[in-house]
């Protein structure tokens, strides 16, 4: 539907034989800030793809199994990894937005934006509880908009209604990822 998948997830994804040894010696040496990477491997070799002018697409009818955490400890763990490799890929895949889909634009700009305004606002909204003992009623009406706006548009360029429970995922980040 947006013309390209930003990030092909590690056990449903599948390359080219032929594209993917054409990236192996990029994707095999990644470094962020001139130190080895190890980790949003999945990721980092998208981006590297998109880069190469290969297309990556979603096929919604794939099945694969993988292991995912089933404790909050390793949960959040990897959330933080992915929010990592999230900031750190899209400097890698900065120059490749202007050609893509408006809505891939906006959805990179808001993955990287978006935790730092949520962070913001919520260090903003205990800041004036704690100085003025009133409620910041207007930081939680402005994030629950934003992020129901985030969610709708996807839910309708996507036609699936699913998506709007993605909006929940901001309970996790203010009262868990935060902290």
């Amino acid at each position: 539907r947006f013309g390209a998948v930003m990030c092909c997830c590690g056990p449903c994804a599948m390359y080219r034989r032929s594209a993917l040894l054409l990236l192996l010696d990029q994707y095999e040496t990644q470094t962020f800030r001139g130190k080895p990477s190890d980790f949003g491997e999945d990721r980092h070799l998208t981006i590297l793809m998109l880069k190469a002018g290969f297309q990556t697409e979603y096929v919604p009818d794939a099945i694969a199994a993988t292991v995912v955490p089933d404790r909050l400890g390793p949960y959040l763990r990897q959330q933080l990894r992915w929010a990592r490799s999230t900031f750190r890929d899209t400097w890698l895949g900065l120059r490749l937005l202007p050609g893509l889909d408006r809505y891939l634009t906006l959805d990179v700009i808001g993955q990287n934006l978006g935790p730092l305004l949520l962070a913001l606002s919520s260090i903003t909204a205990l800041a004036q509880l704690a100085f003025t003992a009133t409620v910041p009623w207007w930081t939680g009406v402005m994030i629950a908009l934003m992020t129901i706006v985030r969610c709708s548009v996807a839910a309708f360029r996507a036609r699936q209604l699913r998506f709007l429970g993605f909006s929940l995922h901001t309970l996790i980040n203010i009262f868990l990822l935060l902290p």
